[in-house]
């Protein structure tokens, strides 16, 4: 059924074209970070964990907020991480009935080789911007603010 609204004004137009544009450069994205995750035996989720932890020691409840997960699916994903040397849990000093997350030493140094092998499978894209385009994108995206 047809509306009578008429036909889509500029506004709309130019908003499908960024929305078109941001689903197949996240189509891009996420290929890249499956073919890196897969190479190094991470599910996408655990992934997300690593790069989470990589700047902080999140209790697991927090944890499993951020993600979107029930408790016991971050306790069985923890708990096989850890069980490969990627992270850690730790007591809560202020709270001893919490748990803590925490990457290894092995799981900073992988964190920081997919970092990197994303770094590497994305700069082309990149490269086609000027510095001063990169940041401007940089800030357009942190004005999206997805996370929050």
């Amino acid at each position: 059924m047809r509306s009578d609204s008429g036909p889509a004004g500029p506004q709309q137009d130019a908003a499908a074209e960024v929305l078109g544009a941001l689903v197949q450069t996240s189509y891009a994205v996420v290929d890249a970070v499956a073919a890196i995750a897969a190479r190094h035996r991470l599910s996408l989720t655990l992934w997300r964990v690593i790069a989470i932890l990589r700047d902080r020691t999140p209790m697991m409840s927090d944890l499993a907020e951020h993600l979107g997960l029930d408790r016991s699916t971050i306790t069985g994903l923890v708990d096989r991480a850890a069980t490969r040397g990627l992270l850690v849990k730790t007591g809560d000093p202020l709270d001893r009935r919490s748990v803590r997350v925490r990457l290894t030493a092995a799981g900073q140094d992988l964190a920081r080789t997919c970092a990197a092998e994303l770094s590497e499978a994305l700069s082309p894209v990149l490269r086609r911007l000027s510095t001063s385009e990169q940041e401007h994108l940089g800030q357009l995206l942190d004005a999206l603010d997805v996370t929050g």
